[in-house]
């Protein structure tokens, strides 16, 4: 074995043994003795390396951990980001040993081999690299976020495909990867044939013909959710978890519980996430967090490697590969995984300590055919304006209401984006989330039902920040409304198949709801539109286009609908005892026109760009971190 030249000249080659670590950080008064040997055995029983429980586990943080390195080994630090990797040179290496160890030979300098290590005193590793290049070997430091950032980047291709392409691959007909199918643009092109002739032939009867079928689909699609929202009010659907049954769990019969943080861009929200993971009541070697970071995304990697505070997740780096979605991150990670069941927070998340156990519990108390659990979801920052009000508004009855109609009717129920719990097992089964389709959690709950398993909800809630600006606002709700026109095309592409796999009431539910949410907010605008200008104007060539019945009915709909959306918010306002929200339940349909704006610009992007990420901005709230946590 050849002793790196830094550490043969520091006279400290003796003390490269499997305890030099620990040995520094004894001499450091970082830890006891009885500390050391805790995380040590808490190492062997995870099988996990001891630099790895240190960062990932919370003992000790990586601007900490540095600094103990630095002063004890005279090592330098290479920023792996600005470096000229020599891929063909690290992928003849062991990927796994590697990925381990954290370790990355990034170089040859002359007869030298450059390389990265998070723990330099590893003797085995060094004596590994030596026997396997016969070079001699200089030994720098870099931080963990650096060497995954590199280890992914050249052994994750292949992952990365999977994570893109395996629904495609396994179940082709379930895959948003394909927008319109052929059948599907024919027919489109034969209805918008058939509107052209008829406007050319008799455009009164065409126009006339064509209000009518919208206001019957705004009457049933209105009309169906007010009868979620009866069945709703009369049925709680959470499964109540008691402090009881909490306490009888014990630590060592619980499983590991694998939790996915994908973010993107978000350094301003890095420690109340941190925040939030430190405060789960769960036991620290059963948790299993990963963070999933995107490649390219340096603002927050600079934040994270920098971190001076523990926290508990491991770095994951998604390679750069197209789509650039959360579902495809959250597929990549979900390979990395190692706990029976499985969540995803956003990185704004503020879930409640007792989640994970309250979800534990609920698995055991919920039929077998129930893979995932929903936790419900509220804002941390809703009184900051009329939009964070309406968001409450809107998420409240959404849980109170509509969740709660759906399963009492036994029909599909689309996921939220975050706090769902899974069985591991089953999401696999379900080929996990579709990386084409921009919500991808209510296409998982469409699929979860076809083949015969149920959601249910626990009496959690997770607390997120509520979008406060116009412009972020819209860009978000064109990505739900996105998700949902891709959700409707892609299960409605052999309707016979759909019928036959949830049934005449599921495929009514799935046409009134996945189809009849964006075509609600499709039509309002245009409704307001012609009944303001027919008000005020009374122009002449709106009498002579419809016919005074067809302009009466579609006011009955326009204002009869939208005073019962006022209503069924109006419920989950004194249900939740939110009564400063009543007179904003009142500009229900205001928030609606906003709604049209973020339709128009999803069907824009259904066509042009589909699988494009509207990217959500968080960390803008001005709610800070005390009222933040008195609010939770």
């Amino acid at each position: 074995m050849l002793v790196p030249e830094e550490l043969s000249s520091s006279g400290s080659g003796s003390s490269l043994d499997n305890k030099a670590l620990q040995k520094i950080l004894l001499k450091e008064r970082v830890f006891s003795q009885e500390q050391i040997e805790e995380i040590e055995a808490f190492a062997e029983r995870e099988k996990l390396y001891f630099a790895k429980v240190l960062l990932f586990y919370g003992y000790i943080s990586r601007v900490d951990y540095e600094s103990v390195i630095r002063r004890n080994i005279p090592v330098g630090k290479v920023d792996l980001l600005v470096q000229e990797i020599d891929y063909e040179l690290l992928m003849s290496f062991d990927q796994t040993y590697l990925q381990d160890r954290l370790i990355c030979p990034f170089r040859r300098n002359g007869e030298y081999i450059y390389v990265a290590m998070i723990n330099p005193l590893d003797q085995e590793a060094i004596d590994y690299l030596y026997e396997k290049t016969q070079s001699p070997l200089k030994i720098f430091y870099a931080t963990d976020v650096d060497i995954q950032w590199v280890l992914h980047k050249a052994f994750g291709q292949e992952l990365a495909e999977s994570a893109v392409y395996s629904l495609f691959i396994e179940d082709e007909r379930s895959s948003a990867i394909e927008t319109f199918t052929l059948p599907q643009v024919l027919s489109i092109a034969i209805v918008g044939t058939i509107f052209v002739i008829g406007v050319a032939l008799d455009a009164s009867l065409t126009f006339t013909i064509l209000m009518a079928v919208v206001n019957l689909l705004y009457l049933f699609s209105i009309g169906f959710k007010f009868v979620l929202t009866l069945a709703g009010a009369r049925f709680e659907l959470y499964e109540a978890v008691t402090q009881a049954e909490i306490r009888e769990l014990h630590d060592e019969d619980l499983p590991t519980y694998s939790i996915l943080l994908p973010v993107y861009k978000e350094p301003e929200v890095i420690e109340t996430l941190i925040y939030a993971l430190s405060q789960l009541d769960y036991p620290k070697d059963k948790l299993d967090i990963k963070i999933l970071l995107e490649e390219d995304d340096f603002a927050t990697i600079n934040k994270i490697r920098n971190l001076n505070i523990p926290s508990i997740f491991e770095c994951l780096v998604v390679p750069n590969m197209q789509p650039k979605t959360k579902p495809k991150a959250c597929n990549y990670g979900l390979v990395f995984c190692r706990g029976e069941i499985v969540t995803i927070y956003d990185a704004e998340d503020i879930p409640e300590p007792d989640q994970l156990k309250k979800a534990v519990v609920g698995f055991k108390k919920f039929p077998e055919d129930v893979i995932c659990i929903q936790a419900q979801l509220n804002y941390f920052n809703a009184n900051e304006n009329f939009l964070t009000k309406m968001f409450t508004l809107e998420y409240s009855y959404w849980f109170d209401y509509m969740l709660p109609g759906m399963d009492r009717l036994n029909v599909p129920i689309p996921l939220g984006g975050t706090s769902n719990h899974f069985i591991k097992d089953k999401l696999v089964e379900l080929n996990a989330w579709d990386p084409f389709n921009v919500t991808e959690d209510a296409d998982l709950g469409v699929r979860a039902y076809a083949k015969g398993y149920k959601v249910g909800t626990i009496n959690s809630t997770t607390y997120e920040e509520a979008n406060k600006r116009v412009r972020s606002w819209i860009r978000q709700r064109s990505r739900w409304v996105k998700g949902y026109m891709q959700t409707f095309l892609v299960h409605l592409r052999n309707p016979i198949e759909l019928y036959r796999k949830i049934g005449f009431r599921g495929l009514f539910a799935f046409m009134l709801f996945i189809g009849g949410t964006p075509a609600t907010f499709l039509i309002n605008l245009p409704l307001w539109i012609l009944f303001i200008t027919w008000l005020v104007f009374r122009p002449q060539w709106i009498s002579e286009i419809f016919p005074a019945w067809v302009l009466y009915i579609s006011l009955f709909n326009l204002l009869i609908g939208n005073a019962m959306v006022v209503y069924m918010n109006m419920l989950a306002v004194f249900r939740r005892r939110l009564y400063g929200l009543v007179v904003y339940a009142l500009l229900n349909p205001f928030y609606w026109i906003l709604h049209s704006l973020g339709a128009y610009k999803a069907l824009w992007q259904l066509i042009f760009k589909p699988f494009y990420w509207e990217k959500t901005t968080h960390g803008v709230t001005s709610v800070r971190k005390p009222e933040i946590l008195r609010n939770v």
